[in-house]
């Protein structure tokens, strides 16, 4: 009996061809085989919004190939990504090679390996007919705004310009962002910084003016500025209190499509294209130097943050062996996605976490292996113990004034051996204070005032937007 695969790129074929073997005939259909025609409108408004599809341009060679591997096939499997689009295109080549809707001939794949290819193999199913009508509703949707709004940009703006459901709505953003920043009035502030030593150490550190009489200290001008800083300069400045605690530090979830692309543009400075694009490859398999084609991570595209009992149990193994005991948390860690999740996949991960990057390193591209490397540290790091800081908090009291300086040490570092989230951190909080206690009278080095002017909301980046 001759079983014919269908999957959508030839990366994929080829490695879904090496776990299926020779009872399997796996090729490609490059994607999309049809579509509504760049030529005309192709959507009927009048017939409940009818989409007229045909054959894309470019493909004929594609098609003909894949209906003369269709003839001689005893059963059809419809391999494409298991997304909206995939289920699409599978919806699309089961009309094109006239095969029967009711078949159990849909299979997904959420990892390219030979458990996750086994896995998808033995449970084929109808192809769902929801996600393929809402592939269907946003291509239409893309066709109507798309074909409405880009001849009037051509028009108004430049020709060649187009528009449609996704541009109009970042345009939106972005001019209304921009009209914020335009109406912004910008206010002006002073503070107030104290450079200090403590009895017991020649250590410097900085405290920060925090309340005037018991109230939160607020300084609108240089005047008013200069008179606290007259009033301090004969002030005793004193230890009024100190609090010391653990505080544990989580790690973040493993990635979701919103949060790889966010981390990429901030740590790798790749564009969303340029992610999904590497991220794509790493999914549909790579020639890795001992063991042949090898799909790297779990689909890339996901809201859900839910992780396998298998991948929870692999990713636990190798942090023991590696970091020890004491780097696993009490019990497996398990992360909530979002209520209006999806949750038909797992969260990205490396399909087999004790493969490193260091492992894969010279059978990848640059751009693979350092997605790769963002991907696989933050699965890990996901699965590890909490890190422990040991934080302070100094109330200091000069005159009616009152002054804070906070500062951590790292009691157990934890899962930032591996991967801490990218953010702006103070400096200020960074630093070690040296011992105080209640009471201690304090050294001034230095008081100074600080004018400072309130800024804007920043423009979009294409993390944020």
């Amino acid at each position: 009996m001759s079983n014919l695969v269908i999957v959508e790129s030839p990366a994929k074929a080829k490695t879904i061809q090496k776990y299926l073997g020779g009872d399997y005939d796996v090729i490609a259909s490059m994607g999309h085989v049809r579509d509504l025609p760049k030529s005309k409108f192709g959507v009927d408004v009048e017939h409940d919004f009818a989409p007229q599809y045909m054959d894309m341009k470019g493909k004929e060679d594609v098609i003909k190939d894949l209906k003369k591997h269709a003839k001689k096939a005893d059963k059809i499997y419809l391999a494409t990504d298991p997304d909206r689009e995939g289920e699409a295109i599978s919806w699309h080549l089961a009309q094109m090679l006239n095969l029967n809707m009711e078949d159990n001939n849909r299979v997904a794949f959420n990892e390219i390996t030979q458990a996750g290819v086994r896995n998808g193999m033995s449970h084929p199913h109808k192809i769902d007919v929801d996600l393929v009508n809402a592939q269907q509703a946003r291509r239409i949707l893309d066709r109507i705004v798309g074909y409405q709004l880009s001849p009037f940009l051509w028009k108004k703006v430049k020709r060649g310009l187009s528009a449609g459901r996704v541009q109009s709505v970042a345009v939106r953003l972005v001019v209304d962002r921009e009209n914020e920043i335009r109406a912004f009035k910008t206010q002006e502030y002073w503070s107030i910084d104290a450079k200090l030593t403590a009895p017991s150490s020649r250590k410097v550190f900085a405290a920060k003016l925090a309340t005037i009489d018991g109230q939160k200290a607020e300084l609108a001008t240089k005047e008013q500025t200069d008179g606290i800083l007259q009033t301090l300069e004969q002030a005793q400045f004193t230890v009024a209190g100190v609090k010391k605690r653990v505080t544990n530090k989580q790690p973040a979830p493993p990635f979701i499509t919103s949060t790889l692309q966010q981390d990429a543009s901030r740590r790798l400075g790749f564009q969303a294209k340029r992610t999904m694009k590497a991220a794509q490859e790493l999914y549909e398999g790579v020639e890795i130097e001992g063991m042949g084609a090898v799909g790297l991570i779990t689909y890339m595209r996901t809201d859900s943050l839910r992780i396998s009992d298998e991948a929870k149990a692999a990713a636990a193994a190798y942090i023991e062996q590696t970091y020890g005991k004491q780097y696993l948390p009490p019990t497996p860690r398990v992360f909530k996605s979002k209520k209006n999740a999806q949750d038909a996949h797992e969260a990205i991960r490396p399909s087999m976490p004790d493969l490193t990057p260091e492992r894969v390193k010279n059978s990848l591209t640059t751009d693979q292996f350092k997605l790769y490397k963002l991907i696989w540290e933050r699965f890990i790091a996901s699965q590890m113990a909490n890190a422990q800081l040991n934080t302070v908090s100094v109330d200091i009291t000069a005159g009616n004034c009152g002054f804070k300086a906070s500062g951590y040490s790292v009691k157990f570092e934890g899962f930032t051996v591996l991967y801490e989230e990218t953010k702006d951190a103070d400096a200020e909080d960074n630093k070690v204070l040296p011992p105080l206690e209640q009471g201690d009278l304090l050294k001034v080095k230095s008081l100074d005032g600080n004018q400072h002017f309130t800024q804007p909301p920043a423009r979009y980046s294409e993390a944020t937007l």
